[in-house]
């Protein structure tokens, strides 16, 4: 029997509540959705609805998704996901494959303009990547499950079921999600019928996208904090015949180190469990050329990987494609990963009995896990192949061998296209084709890489969270929460996270900001002035500022963010094209500098034409950093160019979160709007993929040339600096006074200004602007830095203190440095006590949206609900807890409370008196204790093993590649970790010694 469109939608446009009805062949009963409320309605409820009311059809589908949330500015849209299109690949045991071509995203308010908002969504759903099983006799098969695990586990594996998020209101309402709901994987499936004499083989390639880290190629590259990374495939090879099962698992993704590209920019590592894997290296190995940066990423990944001694037992394997042959040199392959193939073997089951088992998996890396990546997986898989068919007794036969063979083929080769479009927006390269072909994917990339890419990003993250960009609220309970309680209900989040001074307590943090503008160089010291350095600046000047030594100054700072202005001449040619060498430079030049005393690793670095900002952590802090983000804003010119604007760094400090932010202001005496609104434009422009802005942070460093000037004339301000009376100068500070206003920095805390002004100098002079122009001295070199108070803090709160605030005396520009120290307090959750906190609010939770129904007990069915009697049961409501709102559905009323255990109290009441009637108060879900447990089961993402008990059988193996392993890895990696082109240039090869002389025992003519 083919599956048909058993799903219909009812709804009922112009009217206000508005209403979506669902019926669902093969389902007694009904969905009612209706006021962000799911009702189950039984047939003769559903169709006296009908009948009474104004429903009309709206649309046929074949399978329902579930629900979409978008937080916009205005609130929350709700969609109803429906596959309205979809195409059969093929059969696998009872359940028949279907791949998505068609999908409504339909407004759950009724408005149909809606859904343009969630266009993207809708293209990746129905690009050809999503698939789903349909079976017309019991569950069907689970896509997420690899055969191998599918006999171990009788759950999805989350990985690759992406619109687990979705189930999640139908959950909440006591939905039976498996009658009503259907799970999607997104990758490719391939399945073909190869006739083996009178019996049919169904040969299938089955490849799982993960959606830990997923996106698109030039936007996601690497790891991330929770060791998932971009690009991570598991490819199944699989033949089925009759009872029989045997298949053999792959897997691809991005080299798990933090990394970026264009420059290959390797800015940190990360070493997660892989075990048990074997790693096939398929970078480039030459260190000149268009590989280089590949080479760089190969060193890296090699270094970090001999350096993990938890996985001393996993072989890396180097095998540098190209150099080596590619696919013209099958031998040279074999002899690196045959033994590997061999010993892990596959998986073969008969009758459900599983009688071999695949013992571990072999991961291939290149680049972007693309066109190498499928080139060798093909050769993997049918080295496998006879293997498997010998399983079968299917190899005796040279005519059915090669059917399998020439099929596998072409599989892997559809397989490599399809996984290379949903991550580069192209076919492979490199599959056979013709040059040309390659060419025009090759350009299609580049297109689609710069102009579509964010887009789709976008599209998958709303997909994978089921709801839009993160709230200032989910932020913070991000801070304190583990990840798998990241999607866990609101209520509960709330109450946990009011609770937090339970579980957190406070640790040091000293942090160094400094900003300096170079004025178009790189002045890393003065030939002049040989004893000021930049050492003087950043390392000693902020311990001798005490002339009583109270061992404060003895503590080392923890963070430098240090910020340049005018890294490189603001002439047009940088303005549209700036370049990054300076940059670079100046990135060594500072490792060097900051590790005199102390180690530190740069943590990242941001540049904006002459704007650049680094920030610098010491070693042993560095594994309590994640979520580092970067962004720019352009206020040049309106907006249009870089010469002025801002560059921030965004990053979480155990359970803390810091913005760093460097910023060149308008210059000019007079432009103080124009200073006022490049602030202001960042202030609203600076956003992080992680959803936070600048002011979302506990805490923010603010540094620049803020270049706001001092209202006196020049020979006021001269004099007032040579008798050193700063108070003068102090009070007409534009910053100041503007600050005062309300109109910039508004919460920022500065240092007591004691040094003079440190603009604008003569060079290599102590003489203020002797030019032409004579400039006012002014104070324009500045560094602020604001903390939010935490809620339930009380008055002993203290937002940091000023350790030091001071300038240097370089003298290589015509601005003097700056630099703040300041001791702050980070928040550390002990996670014992948390989970203690989240065991107690659990245990008085409630319904796990915090939603109760208000039903009338005295006129029912005689009062009509009206605005008024929803705000007399609110105010009842309000006595057990913060109500989010309260609105109509079907003559009762539904209130939702912001935090757990609200609506506990309010069902323990059980009866409140609103408008002179009494009202029932219940669950919206009766059975709401096992719709918690199942939605907290949902949320958590356990990851579930291909093999229970990993085996060490590679631990000689692995010690004799690592010691063989790549002998290029610098030293730099043990304190700073740059990109290739930021390290010093390599020495010229040594000269040749002469011509060789004469073999011995030759005679020579004198």
């Amino acid at each position: 029997m083919a599956m048909g469109r058993g799903v219909r939608v009812f709804h009922t446009p112009g009217v206000s509540p508005y209403c979506v009805l669902i019926d669902q062949r093969g389902v007694g009963n009904s969905l009612l959705l209706e006021s962000q409320a799911i009702l189950s309605l039984s047939p003769d409820a559903a169709d006296k609805m009908k009948r009474v009311e104004q429903f009309v059809k709206h649309s046929d589908g074949y399978a329902l998704l579930g629900n979409i949330r978008l937080n916009t500015g205005d609130g929350v849209l709700h969609y109803l996901a429906l596959v309205s299109g979809c195409v059969s690949v093929g059969k696998l045991a009872q359940s028949e494959i279907y791949r998505v071509t068609d999908v409504k995203l339909i407004s759950l308010r009724g408005y149909t303009p809606d859904e343009e908002r969630v266009s993207e969504v809708k293209k990746l759903l129905q690009s050809g990547s999503a698939y789903f099983s349909w079976s017309n006799s019991g569950q069907p098969v689970d896509l997420t499950l690899a055969a191998q695990r599918q006999l171990q586990f009788n759950q999805s594996d989350s990985r690759f079921f992406w619109n687990r998020m979705l189930f999640l209101p139908y959950i909440r309402a006591g939905v039976d999600t498996k009658q009503w709901l259907t799970k999607i994987m997104f990758g490719s499936i391939e399945i073909r019928t190869v006739y083996v004499g009178a019996k049919q083989a169904k040969a299938a390639i089955i490849s799982r996208l993960s959606n830990e880290r997923p996106g698109t190629r030039f936007v996601v590259r690497g790891v991330n904090d929770d060791g998932h990374v971009a690009n991570f495939v598991e490819t199944e090879q699989l033949i089925q015949l009759d009872q029989e099962i045997t298949s053999h698992v792959q897997i691809r993704g991005s080299v798990p180190l933090f990394w970026e590209q264009p420059g290959v920019n390797v800015r940190g590592f990360y070493l997660f469990s892989f075990k048990p894997q074997v790693f096939m290296n398929l970078l480039g190995s030459s260190l000149v050329g268009s590989k280089e940066g590949e080479a760089t990423l190969s060193t890296a990944f090699q270094t970090h990987h001999k350096a993990s001694h938890d996985h001393a037992d996993v072989p890396h394997v180097l095998y540098d494609y190209h150099v080596e042959g590619g696919s013209k040199k099958p031998e040279k392959l074999e002899a690196k990963i045959g033994e590997y193939v061999e010993k892990l073997g596959y998986f073969y089951c008969s009758g459900g009995k599983r009688i071999k088992q695949q013992d571990g998996v072999i991961r291939s890396n290149c680049a972007d896990c693309l066109d190498r990546t499928n080139a060798v997986q093909l050769f993997i898989g049918l080295r496998v192949l006879n293997s498997q068919l010998q399983s079968l007794k299917l190899n005796d036969k040279e005519n059915i061998v090669s059917r399998f063979e020439d099929g596998y083929k072409q599989m892997w080769v559809n397989n490599g296209n399809s996984l290379s479009k949903i991550y580069a927006g192209t076919g492979a390269l490199n599959q056979g084709g013709s040059k040309l072909l390659d060419g025009a994917r090759s350009a299609a990339r580049t297109i689609q890489n710069n102009l579509l890419d964010k887009d789709k990003q976008e599209a998958f993250d709303l997909l994978i969270h089921g709801t839009g960009r993160n709230t200032d609220f989910a932020d913070r309970a991000k801070l304190l929460l583990p990840q798998r309680y990241f999607h866990a209900p609101v209520p509960l989040l709330t109450s946990v996270v009011k609770r937090w001074s339970e579980f957190v307590d406070f640790v040091p943090l000293r942090v160094a900001v400094g900003t300096y503008n170079i004025n178009g160089g790189k002045h890393f010291r003065s030939v002049v002035y040989k004893d000021v350095s930049l050492e003087s600046w950043l390392l000693d000047a902020h311990k001798t500022s005490n002339l009583i030594d109270t061992g404060e100054n003895e503590v080392p700072v923890d963070i430098y963010a240090i910020g340049f202005e005018e890294m490189v001449d603001l002439d047009a040619k940088n303005i549209v094209n700036a370049s990054k060498e300076n940059g670079k430079e100046w990135a060594v030049e500072l490792g060097k500098t900051l590790c005199r005393d102390e180690k530190y690793c740069l943590v990242t670095f941001q540049q904006l034409v002459g704007v650049c900002l680094y920030v610098f952590v010491r070693p042993h802090l560095a594994k309590y950093i994640r979520d580092v983000y970067v962004d720019d804003v352009k206020t040049g010119m309106g907006g249009a160019t870089g010469n002025k604007g801002a560059v921030a760094i965004s990053l979480t400090y155990r359970s803390s979160s810091l913005c760093f932010l460097c910023s060149h202001f308008a210059a000019g005496q007079s432009q103080i709007s124009e200073r006022n609104n490049d602030y202001s434009e960042a202030i609203k422009k600076v956003t992080f993929p992680n959803g936070r802005t600048v002011l979302n942070h506990d805490f923010v460093f603010w540094c620049g040339d803020f270049n706001y000037r001092i209202n006196v004339n020049r020979e006021e301000a001269v004099n007032c600096i040579k008798n050193n009376d700063l108070s003068e100068l102090l009070a007409a500070d534009q910053l100041k006074i503007e600050q005062q206003a309300g109109n910039v920095f508004q919460g920022f805390h500065e240092g007591d200004i004691t040094f003079p002004p440190t603009y604008k100098y003569d060079l290599f002079s102590d003489d203020y602007d002797t030019s032409d122009k004579c400039r006012v001295p002014a104070w324009t070199d500045r560094v602020l830095y604001r903390a939010r108070r935490l809620p339930g803090v009380g008055d002993e709160w203290v937002p940091g203190n000023f350790h030091y605030y001071g300038r240097a005396e370089l003298k290589q520009s015509d601005h003097r440095p700056v630099l703040a120290v300041v001791d702050i307090q980070i928040r550390n959750v002990d996670s014992e006590k948390r989970e203690e906190v989240i065991k107690d609010v659990l245990r008085d939770l409630g319904p796990s949206d915090g939603t109760v129904v208000s039903s009338p007990l005295t006129g029912e069915g005689t009062i009509k609900i009206s605005e008024d009697i929803i705000g007399a049961i609110t105010q009842c409501m309000s006595e057990f807890g913060d109500v989010r709102y309260s609105r109509e559905v079907r003559g009762t009323v539904w209130t939702q409370f912001r935090e757990g255990g609200a609506a506990q109290k309010a069902i323990n009441a059980g009866l409140v008196i609103a408008a002179g009637a009494e009202w029932q108060v219940s669950a919206a879900c009766s059975s709401w204790r096992e719709m918690l447990e199942l939605e907290l089961e949902l949320v958590d993402s356990p990851t579930l093993p291909l093999v229970s008990s990993p085996s060490t059988q590679f631990k000689r193996q692995s010690a004799k590649l690592m010691s063989q392993i790549s002998q290029l890895s610098f030293e730099e990696l043990e304190g700073i970790v740059l990109s290739p082109t930021i390290l010093p240039p390599k020495p010229p090869p040594p000269r040749p010694t002469g011509p060789p002389g004469p073999p011995p025992g030759t005679l020579t003519q004198v």
